[in-house]
């Protein structure tokens, strides 16, 4: 149990740390409550990007001007005409080790580098099975089934069986961490041998996460070839939003080949080259959070999600003692978040106004916002579409706030939920 002693101290490093970023870092005081914190934070990162601005004004988009050397932090870029052939050397995002990482592409948002990867998969596989379980990102499948031809998505039915056998086509896999626990096990202990691709979307793990370490264990002992999709400003960045970035981690099993011929992992990453240059989706050098790397953000990151997973297993069982027949979901993998269904049907319209009207009254008192994302200083309620019941709740995104004042939060949402669905 964290006092609120001890979280604005670990706040008051946290904020130091984006200062720190600073060309002239600014005199800081140590934050006396929650609200401050959340108000420095994002004070700090505004500033964080106004210095970018300042400090790389001849590194334009044209990249007219030799004298340029873009960097943000450890991040150091170059690039010619729009981005298009963007190079990025600097730390990974993902606090392991994988010294089977080929290349990493970066793109402007998570959604931009599942989309590349999607269309660069047409040249290699003509067609194909796209395998999702459960609960996986409905815009990801909306992407599959509008824009990606000769795909057919094929969803997975829990148990899921002992192994995911071959098919008429192709199979690529696309492994959500927004699904539930269940179905991520099941996962783990299925044979992969017969899949052709894996695609890993690890939004919503923190880039160190043991859960992404047993996924690369599991898909080395089949030789899956893989690639970790992500949208980077959702827990990367202290929960402060810094900017919109996306990349694609291209990790392969198989040995160098002695010939000259690539692999398929090598043939889809070219192809990925080009689909983020004919879309127009490059990285901007500019949301490239420049405290990412060090060992002081790597312990603060951990702290944060730490802080955030034991949050969310209060809310978890109470949830589920107090609301068990208006709980939707409680156990997704991850732990950033819960869902909360209505005693009557809701459409996305509806579930955005309960989202609203539930975070306008209880702000009043409480850190809670209605927002979009999650990995917030504050807790987050928005519209949430089950694209495999089809079915709408609303998420409450658990925030990284201090023990009690979440309890107690909790406490609130509870009643007012309940109140509100007599």
């Amino acid at each position: 149990m964290e006092s609120i002693e001890a979280y604005l101290e670990r706040k008051y490093r946290e904020i130091g740390l984006i200062n720190d970023s600073l060309r002239e870092p600014r005199q800081l005081s140590r934050p006396r409550s929650v609200e401050e914190v959340i108000a420095a934070k994002f004070q700090l990162t505004a500033a964080l990007r106004a210095d970018h601005e300042l400090q790389d004004w001849n590194a334009t988009e044209t990249a007219w001007s030799a004298a340029a050397r873009p960097k943000s932090g450890q991040f150091v870029f170059r690039y010619d005409y729009q981005r298009a052939d963007l190079h990025v050397s600097g730390p990974s995002f993902y606090g392991l080790e994988c010294d089977r990482a080929r290349e990493t592409i970066y793109t402007s948002s998570g959604m931009a580098a599942i989309s590349a990867l999607l269309l660069a998969s047409l040249p290699i596989f003509a067609r194909a099975d796209v395998l999702a379980l459960p609960g996986s990102y409905g815009e990801t499948l909306e992407l599959v089934e509008r824009f990606v031809p000769n795909r057919q998505i094929v969803s997975l039915a829990l148990p899921l069986p002992d192994s995911l056998g071959r098919g008429d086509a192709p199979r690529i896999f696309l492994l959500d961490s927004c699904v539930s626990a269940r179905a991520f096990e099941s996962v783990l202990h299925c044979d992969g041998s017969a899949l052709d691709l894996l695609m890993f979307d690890t939004t919503c793990f923190s880039g160190s996460s043991g859960r992404i370490r047993r996924v690369l264990r599991w898909a080395r002992r089949y030789r899956i070839p893989t690639v970790l999709v992500r949208s980077h400003n959702k827990l990367d960045t202290l929960g402060s939003e810094y900017g919109r970035l996306g990349s694609a981690v291209f990790v392969d099993w198989q040995e160098a080949r002695a010939d000259s011929n690539p692999s398929v992992l090598e043939r889809l990453a070219e192809e990925t080259r080009n689909a983020v240059r004919l879309l127009g989706s490059a990285a901007l050098p500019a949301h490239f959070p420049p405290y990412v790397g060090s060992k002081k953000y790597w312990a603060l990151t951990r702290g944060r999600i730490a802080a955030i997973l034991c949050n969310s297993r209060f809310a978890t069982r109470r949830f589920a003692r107090e609301l068990p027949i208006l709980a939707a979901e409680l156990h997704f993998v991850h732990g950033l978040y819960v869902t909360l269904r209505s005693r009557r049907p809701l459409d996305e319209v509806d579930a955005r106004r309960v989202a609203e009207a539930m975070s306008g009254e209880l702000r009043k008192t409480y850190p809670i916002r209605h927002a979009g994302s999650f990995g917030f200083d504050f807790a987050a309620t928005e519209w949430f579409h089950d694209a495999t019941s089809e079915q709408y709740s609303v998420r409450v995104a658990v925030p990284d706030l201090p023990t009690a004042l979440w309890n107690d939060l909790v406490t609130a949402i509870g009643k007012w939920w309940v109140q509100n669905n007599r």
